[in-house]
């Protein structure tokens, strides 16, 4: 295969490369690269980076469009914030919603200047107000945290959730010509009236899920602000997607489960629910198409997870975090994930490590 492939995983499933090479097959794909979380997904696995040359695939981009990290440090104190924990933890579950949960009221957001068809305006206008500043379910979370120098942060890990979905379940059957959402590699050319549209909506919720992130991050430091002093400083908010298509030097870059790593950009990298996460500054590696990993990566599925750990071990290895830790979290313990440590170890030539935040506060689905 006369194409350039770097894989920086040390620890990668068979099937998961039986995905990459497959996609690397097709005539379009100029480019991959797997990041040292990669591990199997949709059609692509999770942790891949393929560019294209002029072509868009949505399953490549997968259903949960735009799904990355926002950060913002705060001025709070964190004995303040230690004091106030159980308060603060409980005050944010009934603040934000979780899981299929929505809000009960629309949520403002002025969103008419963005482009979109007509088949997302009208999947927005169902629910997509009430689903604004609501968290999901699965490994998305809200993290209240500290740093090296025991700055308080906000962390936030969601995406577009039911909107982002549809969306991406619209244009892969699609892509694939039928009424199914087929798994495979079927997509667009980008200047074809399909590709144009997918690129638009793509773009939209882009939009909504940083909007999202958004309004929870502004709920939660209401909510801390309720029973602590200080604020978020917002002009050093972060914002990075991973799951994501860009037009960059004539190619198609899809990012799915892969954080943008330009030269400068800062990104942020979770690892578990006990591990935290980190606050990085991306080299532009050219090799991984000026991205790095979205997170320590999973070694064992979901189901597996609730078979084999232990809710014991889980309670002990969570011991100083404010959390949900029982049988319904269990699938999102830190065994569950590859170490994050020997992940960040593995793309030191991708990014530098800036902050490591500490978790006082995790809030799941």
């Amino acid at each position: 295969m006369d194409k350039k492939i770097k894989i920086y995983a040390e620890v990668l499933e068979g099937s998961a490369l039986d995905q990459f090479y497959d996609a690397m097959k097709q005539d379009f794909a100029v480019q991959g690269a797997l990041m040292p979380d990669a591990h199997t997904g949709y059609s692509l696995p999770i942790g891949a980076v393929v560019s294209t040359d002029n072509y868009v695939v949505p399953a490549w981009v997968g259903y949960d469009i735009g799904c990355g990290m926002c950060a913002v440090p705060t001025t709070f104190s964190k004995a303040d914030v230690i004091t106030q924990r159980e308060q603060i933890f409980n005050s944010i579950y009934r603040s934000i919603p979780v899981g299929f949960n929505h809000n009960r009221n629309d949520t403002e957001w002025n969103h008419e200047v963005l482009p979109k068809t007509d088949i997302l305006a009208e999947i927005f206008n169902k629910n997509g107000y009430k689903q604004l500043g609501s968290l999901g379910g699965g490994n998305h979370f809200i993290e209240i945290g500290y740093d090296e120098n025991d700055v308080i942060w906000i962390v936030i890990h969601s995406g577009s959730r039911g909107i982002g979905h549809a969306t991406a379940r619209h244009y892969m059957k699609l892509a694939s010509g039928t009424n199914k959402a087929k798994e495979g590699h079927y997509g667009f050319t980008s200047w074809s009236s399909e590709g144009k549209d997918y690129i638009d909506d793509l773009n939209f919720c882009l939009a909504f899920a940083l909007e999202n992130r958004k309004e929870m991050i502004r709920r939660v430091i209401s909510e801390v602000r309720y029973r602590c002093e200080g604020v978020a400083v917002w002009t050093e908010f972060i914002n990075r997607n991973h799951n994501h298509a860009e037009e960059k030097d004539g190619l198609w870059i899809h990012r799915k489960g892969a954080t943008h790593a330009e030269d400068g950009m800062m990104g942020v990298i979770p690892g578990n629910m006990r591990d935290g996460s980190f606050i990085v500054e991306g080299k532009g590696n050219p090799d991984s198409m000026w991205s790095s990993s979205h997170g320590a990566g999973r070694v064992m599925g979901r189901k597996k997870a609730k078979e084999l750990l232990s809710i014991d071990e889980f309670t002990e290895t969570m011991d100083g975090v404010t959390a949900k830790v029982g049988a319904g979290t269990l699938d999102e313990a830190p065994m569950a994930y590859k170490n994050i440590f020997d992940v960040m170890a593995l793309q030191s030539d991708l990014v530098s490590v800036k902050a490591h935040i500490r978790p006082l506060i995790n809030i799941k689905g």
